[in-house]
Parts: C-alpha cells; sequence; structure tokens
C-alpha cells in the first residue's frame, strides 16, 4: 500500500521544539512517511534543536540571511518550498503555529493545491498587530488549512466563531510531549554557569525576553523589573539566556549586566532550557511556549505581555498576566517570592496545555482524514489524563 506523505514544514526554535516530536510519531506510523523540510528562518538556534531529538531534515532551504525582513523570509521560503513540493511530492504539508515560514509554507502548500494540517491552530489575541506579525500569520494560515489541531477547547471555539473551514481537532499542545523526552533527573549543563547554581540553595528565576512587539520603553521596563526583584531578594539569582538580536542584547546588557545574581548567558538549546526550568522556581518571560511548558513542571509563569494568546493558563492559575509596566511587574514577582501560599496555588493548578499525547492524536487524525482508520481521535480535556 502507498504510504501517505506527511511533510512537515517549520524554521525556527519553538517551531523545532514542537514539531520534533510530532515529526517522530509520523515516522513510526506503518501507514505514513514523514518529510521533514527546514527553512532555516532561525539557523543556529534550529539547529541546535534538530540535534538534541536526533533529527535528520530530508530539506533545508537554508534562507536565512543577516538583516532578513519578514518580505525575505516570506518569499525565500516561498520559492524554495516551490523546488520541493515539486521533488517531494507530499500528500499533506503540516505548518505550526504563527511564524513567517507558517505562513509562507501554508500560503505555498494552497498554490500547489496540496491540504495544509495546522498544528496549534486558533490562538488569538484578536488585535492584527499584537503580536506581530504572529497574529496574522496564524489567521491566514487557519483560512488556508483543511485540518486544524487545536490545543485546547478554547482555541477550537475560536476557530468554529470564525466560520473556520476544515476539520478541528482538539489535541493538547506538542510542547507537553516534547518534555517527556527532554526533561532528566540527572543533567548536566553544557553552559558551565548553569552547572555552578546551587538550585536548592538558591531560587533561581529563569527569564526570557524577545518578543518584537515589547522593543523599547516596555523592555526597558522590563529589565528594570527583573534587576528590582532580584535587588529585594537576596536569596534569589537570576538566569537569563538572551536571544541573539542586536536589540535584545543591548538592552539586557544596558539594564541587567554586572550584578553578582543575575547571569545573563548565550541561547541555550532545548534540553539545557527545559531543564533549567524543571529545576528553577518561577518563570518571568514573554515567550509564548513557556507559558504551557513551565506549567506542566509546577513552575509557577508570570507573563510579560499587554495579553496572551494563551489565555487558558491565566483561566488554570497556572500564569499570571504581569503587563509590560514596572510596578505591577514587581508586585506580582514579590508576592510570588514572599507568599507561599499563592506560589503553591500556581504551581499545583492543572496544565491546560495537554498530557503528553498530542502527537499521538494527531497522527490518528491525519489517519482518520486519509481514511487509513476508522475512528476519529478522542479530544483531550484537561485532568482527565493527569
Amino acid at each position: 500500500m502507498k504510504k501517505i506523505k506527511v511533510m512537515s514544514v517549520f524554521g525556527t526554535r519553538p517551531e523545532a521544539i514542537k514539531m520534533a516530536p510530532l515529526v517522530m510519531e509520523l515516522g513510526r506510523r506503518e501507514g505514513l512517511e514523514s518529510i521533514c523540510c527546514l527553512t532555516g528562518q532561525h539557523r543556529e538556534m534550529l539547529d541546535s534543536v534538530m540535534q538534541a531529538f536526533g533529527l535528520q531534515a530530508q530539506y533545508d532551504l537554508d534562507i536565512m540571511e543577516r538583516q532578513q525582513t519578514l518580505s525575505t523570509i516570506t518569499t525565500k521560503t516561498i520559492l524554495g518550498m516551490d523546488r520541493v513540493i515539486d521533488q517531494a511530492k507530499p500528500d499533506l504539508i503540516l505548518v505550526h503555529g504563527d511564524t513567517s515560514t507558517t505562513f509562507a509554507g501554508a500560503l505555498s502548500a494552497f498554490y500547489h493545491k496540496i491540504p495544509v494540517g495546522h498544528v496549534e491552530a486558533g490562538l488569538r489575541t484578536w488585535d492584527k498587530y499584537s503580536p506581530f506579525p504572529e497574529e496574522m500569520n496564524r489567521t491566514l494560515v487557519g483560512d488556508i488549512a483543511e485540518l486544524h489541531f487545536a490545543p485546547t477547547r478554547a482555541n477550537a471555539d475560536n476557530l468554529r466563531a470564525e466560520g473556520i473551514r476544515g476539520e478541528i481537532f482538539i489535541t493538547g499542545n506538542t510542547a507537553i510531549d516534547a518534555m517527556q523526552t527532554t526533561v532528566k533527573e540527572r543533567f548536566t549543563f553544557e553552559d558551565p554557569l548553569l552547572n555552578t547554581l546551587d538550585f536548592d540553595a538558591k531560587r533561581v528565576i529563569a527569564v526570557t525576553c524577545h518578543r518584537r512587539e515589547n522593543y523599547g520603553e516596555p523592555m526597558r521596563n522590563i529589565m528594570r523589573a527583573i534587576r528590582e526583584v532580584v535587588d529585594r531578594h537576596p536569596d534569589t539569582e537570576a538566569v537569563y539566556p538572551v536571544h541573539l538580536s542586536p536589540a535584545v542584547r543591548e538592552c539586557a546588557r544596558e539594564y541587567l549586566s554586572g550584578h553578582p545574581r543575575i547571569h545573563l548567558i548565550d541561547p541555550v538549546d532545548v534540553l539545557q532550557m527545559h531543564n533549567l526550568i524543571a529545576r528553577c522556581h518561577l518563570v518571568m518571560t514573554d515567550s509564548g511556549g513557556l507559558q504551557e511548558e513551565a506549567p506542566a513542571l509546577g513552575r509557577p509563569v508570570l507573563v510579560m505581555r499587554r495579553e496572551t494568546e494563551r489565555p487558558e493558563a491565566i483561566s488554570a492559575g497556572t500564569a499570571k498576566l504581569a503587563g509590560v509596566e514596572y510596578e505591577p511587574i514587581v508586585s506580582m514577582a514579590c508576592e510570588l517570592l514572599d507568599d507561599p501560599e499563592a506560589y503553591r496555588t500556581m504551581a499545583r493548578a492543572v496544565n491546560p496545555y495537554g498530557d503528553g499525547s498530542a502527537c499521538k492524536r494527531i497522527a490518528q487524525a491525519i489517519e482518520w482524514y486519509f481514511g487509513l482508520n476508522e475512528q476519529r481521535p478522542a479530544d483531550f480535556v484537561p485532568g482527565d489524563h493527569n
């Protein structure tokens, strides 16, 4: 029997973390042929994830260039995908989330009349400029896709409210699947500084901050707030793997360098990041993925953004929206560090994002769509499998 060719297209570190376990799950299915195509939108950080999961791509567009723009990413991806699609002839193209690679990959599939599966579908802020360009990327992909793999019921409801065509599946988030293989009880960090930290004696705060919409005053507020929180709590240390963006690195150096308990390190791979989260006390971030990953490890999350497309974490109590102003960020962080009950309440909350079986549900949905099995996968329900 001819196998169904499923091509997974991704190009950034966050996409790779969430797609890697799915690529591997698809490869284990007898009726499916799993093909991996990288765009290389983020080169170094993408490669480190592929190495961590032991994956090798069949195709690599290698589009990254110095001072690349959204336009160059999109056009180079579409042109590169023309050649790959003609050669590989996939039956289904999977894209993930909301990057420029996601939109360009889906658009290219549409031009070739190949059905699209959208992994992590249905996230919305309802503000097309925040996050930019992610909100419009995922919205446009929603109009193109035939299969929508929504992590939560709220995400699925967003799609139905928009009148989205195609099949909608509630799967949980593949990020939780990834953490089942990356987090280890005994782990040696590649960054030597992380191996010197005493996670038992000190309360370590894991920090990330890189979003484009936070450039400028919001990012300066965030950096000032982090320094103040650490200053007020002598038993804390902050670890900040600083994004490669020059704007982010300059701001981090200006406000956080030189502090003996704030450690600015180079970006770390997925294995190091997940194991850092597993050992830290608190996460302060403007990342999307960490809002999903940290609660799976019982770590409270302060989201340093004006809004989030992941409101389930706020509703479940695993995360709080701290905004981008100095005072609220300091106040919320200090509450979690000063009030043990407030901390325990967040740490014990049920993770709304998955049970580690999202990849299996997606693979089953693909098999069902192509008639390889008759059983449509049951929807993920938080708490049922935790």
